[in-house]
């Protein structure tokens, strides 16, 4: 595995440990307009959304969306969108950033009623095909490709 972080630090990757919750999520530390934050790691996720309780304390200015949400058993769920967001995780950092607002309860539920602490969002794949991410499941880190 060392030639791999190899290659990928030669390549202009940065490395960020991931943690394994109690779900068997994967989750990073996050920080969006300068608060950090826990997010699920989700490959899944079309974008990356924060809670609607947690809208105010990452800073974040919204407008109304028309796109519904769905996943985790919810569906058709109201969004906001917030546009132009500072978000880095370890040293990869990207401003502009459009971020989806709606309600998480329904995931944090689940996460409580498996004795796992509730997150304030979700990374999806909309970060992680913008920096060409590599996620190396045995060692538990996740490679983002800084820019040039």
């Amino acid at each position: 595995m060392s030639n791999l972080k190899k290659l990928l630090k030669n390549k202009g990757y940065s490395k960020i440990q991931l943690i394994l919750g109690d779900t068997n999520h994967l989750e990073v530390t996050a920080s969006i307009n300068g608060v950090n934050g826990r997010f699920i790691l989700d490959t899944g996720a079309s974008n990356t959304c924060v809670g609607v309780d947690k809208a105010s304390y990452f800073k974040l200015i919204s407008k109304d969306s028309e796109v519904k949400a769905a996943g985790a058993g919810a569906t058709d769920m109201e969004t906001l969108v917030s546009a132009k967001n500072k978000i880095e995780i370890g040293e990869w950092k990207k401003t502009k950033q459009q971020i989806v607002i709606f309600d998480l309860v329904h995931v944090n539920e689940a996460l409580i009623a498996h004795k796992s602490m509730p997150v304030d969002g979700i990374i999806g794949a909309d970060i992680l095909i913008k920096c060409k991410a590599v996620i190396d499941y045995a060692s538990r880190n996740l490679f983002l490709k800084n820019k040039k």
